[in-house]
This record gives C-alpha cells, sequence and structure tokens, in this order.
C-alpha cells in the first residue's frame, strides 16, 4: 500500500529556496551549527580527565559535566521546536548560537566545577533552541525532491559522524592546547554559522494567532528531564534506587499525562498528528533506537583503543574516520538511491541489520587484535548500516507536517535521538559494568591479565546489546513502514517521493 505523505508549503518569496546558489549554502550554515550541537556531546569526554586534574572535582562529579548538558537539551528540545514555530526559525536558530556560543565560552574560563557544569546545562538550553530550528530550515528551504534528498544525506552524515568527530576533535585540542579548547573551540563554529545566518537566512512571518501551550510545556520539560535524570542515575546508582526508578516512574506518569493533555489542549505543544502518521513514527522509533545502539559503538569502542591497544585520544579519533566515511557514502546512497526506488521499509530496517551484523563481529575483539584485521573491517559495516538508516529516517521524521508543525516536528527528532543516548549510556554501561564484575569475581581480580579479559567481557556485553537494540528497530520498522514509495493523495500539497 502506497504512503501518503505531503510537503510543507513552500517557503515564502524571497526566500533561499528560489535562490540556487544560495540554498547549498544555508545547507552549509545548518550542518555546521548542526555538527556543533553533536558533537558536543562528545568531544568533552576525552577531556574529563584534564579537566577533573585542573579542577579537583570528584569521580562521582564528573558524570554531571556529561549529564547537565543531557538533561537540560533533552528536557528541553520540544520547548525549542515550538518557540521556533511561533517567534520563526531564523531568529531563533540565531539566538541559540549566540547563545550557545557564549555558554562554551563561560565553560572554558569556568574557575571550578560549578561554573563548568552551569556552562555546560546552558549549552543545553540554547542548544535545545539551535536543533530543532536548524532542522526545520532544512526542511523549509529544500523543496526539490532531488535536492531535499542530498540535502538531507548531508545532514544524516552531520548528525551520524557528529560524535566520532567529536573525538578525534577533542583528542587534538586536548593534546596539543588544553581542555578547556573542548569548549571555546565552539566560538569559531558559531562565529562561521552566525555569520552566515544572517547573510542567508530569510526570516519566516510570525503566526500571531498561535499561542504557546504552557501546560504541555511544563509537562512534556518535567517528564523528560524525570526520565533523563533516572537513566543518568543508574551510572551512579542501581536499578533499584529510589533516584533511578522514581525519577523513571515520575517522567512516564508525566508523559503520559501530556499525551492526554495533548488530545484536548486548544493549541497542542505537540499535536499528535505528528507522531500519528506511520511513516512519522516509524522514523522517530528508528532514530530513538539508533540513539540507543550507536552509544556502544563510541563509548566502548573508544574504552577497547584506549585501554586495550593503547591508543592515544588523538590515534582513537583518526581510528573512526573510516566509519565517517562509509557512513557518508551511504547516507548519500540511501536518500538519493534507494529510497526514490524502493521506499523507507527495506532501506531503514536494511541499515540497522547491517549496523547489528557490525556490532556482532565486534564481540571478537580479543587483547592481541589489531586494528587493521580486526577493527576496521566491522567500524566500516557499521558506518555503512547507520548511514543506510539514519539519514533516510531523519528526512521522513519531519516529511509531510504542515508548515506550522515543522520547529516541533524537528524537535521531536532530536529528542528522540537524545533520549535514546541516555538510554543506551545507563542500560549498556550497567551491563557493560554487571558483565565486567561477573568475571572478575570467578577469576583473580588482582591478576592484571585477569583485569584486561574482565574488560574485553563488558566491551563484548555492550557491543551484544547494543546488535540487539539494532535488530529490534530493524524489525518494528519492517513491520510500521509502509510498502512502496510514498505517493501524493488526492488534494494534498506536493508529496515527496522519497
Amino acid at each position: 500500500m502506497a504512503q501518503t505523505l505531503t510537503t510543507p508549503a513552500g517557503p515564502p518569496s524571497g526566500t533561499a529556496a528560489e535562490r540556487p546558489g544560495h540554498r547549498w549554502w544555508v545547507l552549509a550554515v545548518i550542518a555546521v551549527a548542526q555538527l556543533m550541537v553533536v558533537l558536543d556531546a562528545t568531544i568533552v569526554n576525552i577531556a574529563l580527565p584534564s579537566a577533573q586534574h585542573a579542577l579537583d572535582f570528584s569521580d562521582s562529579g564528573r558524570q554531571w559535566i556529561v549529564t547537565s548538558y543531557a538533561l537540560a537539551f533533552g528536557s528541553l528540545l520540544l520547548l525549542g521546536g515550538r518557540v521556533a514555530d511561533l517567534f520563526g526559525r531564523k531568529p531563533v536558530f540565531l539566538t541559540g548560537l549566540v547563545g550557545f556560543a557564549l555558554a562554551s565560552a563561560i565553560g572554558g574560563a569556568a574557575p571550578n566545577f560549578g561554573v563548568l557544569v552551569t556552562a555546560r546545562a546552558l549549552q543545553g538550553v540554547f542548544g535545545a533552541l539551535l536543533a530543532p530550528a536548524a532542522l526545520s530550515l532544512l526542511s523549509t528551504t529544500f523543496t526539490d525532491t532531488k535536492e531535499r534528498a542530498k540535502a538531507f544525506s548531508v545532514y544524516g552524515a552531520v548528525a551520524g559522524a557528529g560524535g566520532a568527530i567529536g573525538l578525534l576533535l577533542g583528542g587534538l585540542l586536548t593534546e596539543h592546547l588544553s581542555w578547556r579548547w573542548t569548549l571555546y573551540v565552539n566560538l569559531f563554529f558559531a562565529a562561521i554559522a552566525l555569520v552566515g545566518g544572517l547573510a542567508l537566512l530569510a526570516r519566516t512571518p510570525r503566526d500571531r494567532s498561535i499561542r504557546l501551550d504552557v501546560p504541555g510545556t511544563v509537562l512534556v520539560s518535567l517528564g523528560l528531564f524525570c526520565v533523563v535524570y533516572g537513566f543518568a542515575n543508574v551510572e551512579s546508582h542501581d536499578w533499584a534506587h529510589p533516584g533511578t526508578w522514581g525519577f523513571l516512574i515520575a517522567g512516564t506518569i508525566l508523559l503520559a499525562a501530556f499525551v492526554r493533555w495533548q488530545l484536548r489542549a486548544p493549541q497542542p505543544l505537540l499535536p499528535l498528528r505528528v507522531l500519528l502518521d506511520r511513516t512519522r513514527g516509524a522514523s522517530f522509533i528508528a532514530v530513538l533506537i539508533s540513539g540507543v545502539g550507536m552509544f556502544g559503538i563510541f563509548l566502548f569502542l573508544t574504552y577497547y583503543l584506549q585501554s586495550i591497544l593503547q591508543y592515544t585520544p588523538v590515534e582513537t579519533g583518526l581510528a573512526f574516520l573510516p566509519m565517517i566515511a562509509a557512513l557518508t557514502v551511504a547516507a548519500t546512497l540511501s536518500t538519493t538511491g534507494l529510497l526514490p526506488r524502493f521506499g523507507p521499509r527495506p532501506v531503514v530496517p536494511l541499515g540497522m541489520a547491517v549496523a547489528a551484523g557490525g556490532l556482532v563481529w565486534l564481540t571478537e575483539l580479543g587483547l592481541d587484535s589489531s586494528y587493521a584485521a580486526h577493527v576496521l573491517p566491522p567500524l566500516i559495516v557499521m558506518g555503512l548500516g547507520i548511514g543506510l538508516m539514519i539519514a533516510a529516517s531523519m528526512n521522513l521524521a519531519i516529511s509531510g507536517v504542515l508548515p506550522e508543525d515543522a520547529g516541533v516536528a524537528s524537535a521531536t527528532v532530536n529528542t528522540m535521538q537524545q533520549i535514546g543516548g541516555s538510554i543506551g549510556t545507563a542500560v549498556l554501561s550497567s551491563l557493560a559494568a554487571g558483565a565486567s564484575d561477573d568475571y572478575l569475581a570467578t577469576h583473580d581480580p588482582r591478576d592484571p591479565v585477569n583485569q584486561a579479559m574482565a574488560a574485553l567481557e563488558s566491551f563484548s556485553t555492550a557491543y551484544w546489546w547494543s546488535a540487539g537494540f539494532f535488530v529490534a528497530g530493524a524489525v518494528i520498522c519492517l513491520f510500521v513502514y509502509r510498502r512502496g514509495v510514498p505517493t501524493p493523495a488526492a488534494g494534498d500539497a506536493p508529496a515527496v517521493h522519497m
């Protein structure tokens, strides 16, 4: 049965979309801004030991450098998306850029732990404005079918590869300059995007008839905060701790109340029509599960390269470059070649299955494995799989929304990815730690070889579970996506023939 998808109405007269030479510069501006937000989730990780030594904070405080960003970013994304719809995507995009840069400068100059955590939270706040505005600008700038596919292949490649680029850049900056430059570098990204945004982005008219859904905003922001905070607590506590299950239950109740309120709100924050379309629903699921599964690649493979193969931070980042290349090629092939011919039902599940195969391959890594023979092949396979699914699912997740819903639909995509990453952080870290403890319980924990084998056991467990998440996502998407290529319905706006 053919899918029914409609594109948002085209941009107003005089926008970048009508100036052929400017559209691709707009894409460059959006890609730079998106790269800044995505890589910030990993670029600081490599610098954490240096920052901890410089500011003298405890191991238990270390996780809050990462968690404070995730909490603010994940819980405020939907609000940021609706703000972009209400006040215009260009001003919200530019505000997010400037605010993110200022927060980065504060963090880079932080004299103590408290200021650094506050700056990271502010980065999350302004990132929640910036990310959905960027994606909705991309959706409304590229309305031609073929050009839109190319644009989303670039955007998907940036979204998928940003974490690995962050590892490389974080290693280079930490080794050769200072951990503070992992934050200061955002000033350069923001400056480039700000100049380009001021010059190229067209101002969209503000719809003064739309009002912010305050009860919905409060419910969903608190609900997402509780969910992210609950999963973050697993790392420092466990699943039985009230700080874990209590917040998860509270978050579930608040999100259920949010859904109920959206059914009767006069101007809902997240109109359920955005979620209930089968194509978009399947795409949101794909983005969520990819966020969970990708954590197993970046975090645990980074640990393996540094602790087992004794790679430096820079060498670790370089080791991920072939994956980035494979991801970029597959993302382009997915959106420009496979989707127009076969539709999403075979493409997205195939990408997930290929990524799962690469993760299973990684479980064979041992103490004497080499990069070229044992790490590189599965890394390329995973890059191909993620590239196939992530660009396609992000494209389809915001296809067919009404113009006034473009921002909130874009925010939902980012929310799914962020929540997925938070779930992956908690679940996989807990499972990996349990596997390591079980191994050492039956072996002499004082033996360095046994310690290394315990680490391998924990990495392997994480890879297996990550592969399981991708397989589950492939099965779900195979059944939820409709067959065939999307076609326009009678009376609808021009369809995106993906």
